[in-house]
């Protein structure tokens, strides 16, 4: 037997639905915020990332699926969607439309990672993007949706952490005063740590490894190098997000993991979430779309892996969604009235009504049993008597109620719960 890659999961029938009902939610949230769905290739050129991502982060240097194609370019698996999103942008003219630009994702990515709970080699997104906008409102409206769509998957307990990261200008003086820092401890840190020292001393601040934290926890503050338009910025988006009920707590080690965020970076973390702690986290990154090649163009975003979110909503009692069920199921007692089952319900099903029919050749006992492991709502059953009379034997699963129905009613009959117009059982 061949086995399933590591790292990767199968979504089975009867998990499936609560994948369903976060895109559906997501979709909704999404589309109440003025964001189309956006679909990008699973795999782009491999300097797509190194050059939008970072070629200092985790990410690129260690953890993209890359090979060449037959035709020896280099090709990387999509390892987050930003990147690809504003690909897209550039490369059909997008900037030269309306603005802003809002589009949202719903897609899978992959990074080479050990597996741990919540996160996988492959594993699937949820996000948003607007470019445009360099008004605070836009990261405040951003925000809100990632709040907005966490709230109507059923999460009550997760945390927004925000913190601003600045501007090229106003970083450029907070690195060098991280290298001051952290110049005399760089013998006792990591390797990637040093190999970070001198490219981009911020990604230090990232840093998991123990021997690291106890650094970074002394570490300066960006929010104290801010420039005047830095503090501005962060000060109007604090404002907005109280003014709109979104708490926060404003966090100065909140870098976020990729190279191309700039002033405000935002996650909402969970203790559910393990020792990862993030379910939703994302920012600004206003030069981004110019380092790609394209005009200087503000944007600001945010990604939600839905793995991490299921275990959080499981782990939180987050109402969860009931698996669908078939609306009737119908039962054949012998060859002829199974081959009439077998009509009957394509019938129900052309009218909108979802019902199942035996395709086993089981005994009526036997087909009961199925019915109710499948939660069918109505069970409606035919034998010859059945068929001689053109009516069908229609049994309420819930409260054993039985009552003979018309063939030509049925559809009625289910999809108006067996009552009539003033609610009596039929």
């Amino acid at each position: 037997m061949i086995n399933i890659p590591k790292g990767t999961k199968d979504v089975l029938p009867s998990q499936s639905h609560i994948w369903q009902y976060i895109e559906d939610v997501a979709r909704v949230t999404a589309e109440g915020y003025g964001f189309g769905e956006i679909r990008t290739p699973v795999f782009e050129h491999t300097e797509l990332f190194s050059r939008g991502v970072g070629d200092t982060t985790d990410v690129v240097t260690k953890e993209m699926y890359t090979f060449l194609d037959k035709g020896g370019r280099s090709i990387t698996l999509r390892p987050e969607g930003t990147a690809g999103v504003a690909r897209a942008f550039l490369e059909n003219g997008l900037q030269g439309g309306a603005m802003p630009f809002k589009a949202y994702y719903l897609f899978s990515a992959y990074r080479y990672e050990r597996p741990q709970a919540g996160r996988l080699r492959e594993f699937h997104q949820f996000g948003a993007e607007l470019y445009g906008a360099a008004s605070p409102a836009a990261d405040a409206e951003i925000v809100c949706l990632a709040d907005a769509f966490l709230k109507n998957i059923g999460l009550r307990k997760t945390e927004l952490r925000l913190n601003s990261i600045g501007c090229p200008s106003c970083r450029a003086g907070y690195q060098e005063a991280l290298r001051e820092y952290f110049r005399p401890h760089l013998a006792e840190m990591c390797e990637d740590c040093r190999a970070r020292f001198e490219k981009n001393p911020m990604r230090m601040l990232d840093c998991k490894n123990d021997s690291c934290k106890r650094f970074t926890a002394g570490a300066p503050r960006m929010l104290d190098y801010l420039c005047d338009d830095c503090r501005a910025h962060f000060g109007r988006v604090k404002e907005l997000l109280s003014a709109a009920g979104v708490a926060y707590t404003v966090d100065p080690s909140i870098v976020r993991g990729l190279d191309y965020y700039s002033r405000t970076v935002f996650e909402f973390t969970s203790e559910a979430a393990g020792a990862q702690g993030t379910v939703l986290g994302g920012g600004r990154y206003d030069g981004l779309l110019a380092q790609l090649g394209g005009k200087p163009t503000p944007a600001v975003g945010f990604g939600a892996g839905i793995e991490r979110l299921i275990m959080v909503m499981e782990a939180e009692g987050a109402p969860l969604p009931a698996p669908a069920r078939p609306d009737c199921y119908l039962a054949g007692m012998d060859e002829a009235s199974r081959k009439k089952a077998f009509l009957l319900a394509e019938e129900l099903r052309r009218a909108g009504v979802a019902c199942e029919t035996d395709l086993l050749d089981r005994s009526l006992k036997a087909q009961m049993k199925y019915a109710d492991k499948l939660g069918a709502r109505y069970v409606a059953v035919l034998g010859e008597a059945e068929l001689e009379e053109g009516a069908a034997e229609v049994k309420n699963m819930e409260t054993s109620a039985s009552r003979r129905v018309k063939f030509s009613e049925l559809a009625q009959y289910i999809v108006g719960e067996g009552t009539d117009d003033q609610g009596n059982e039929r």
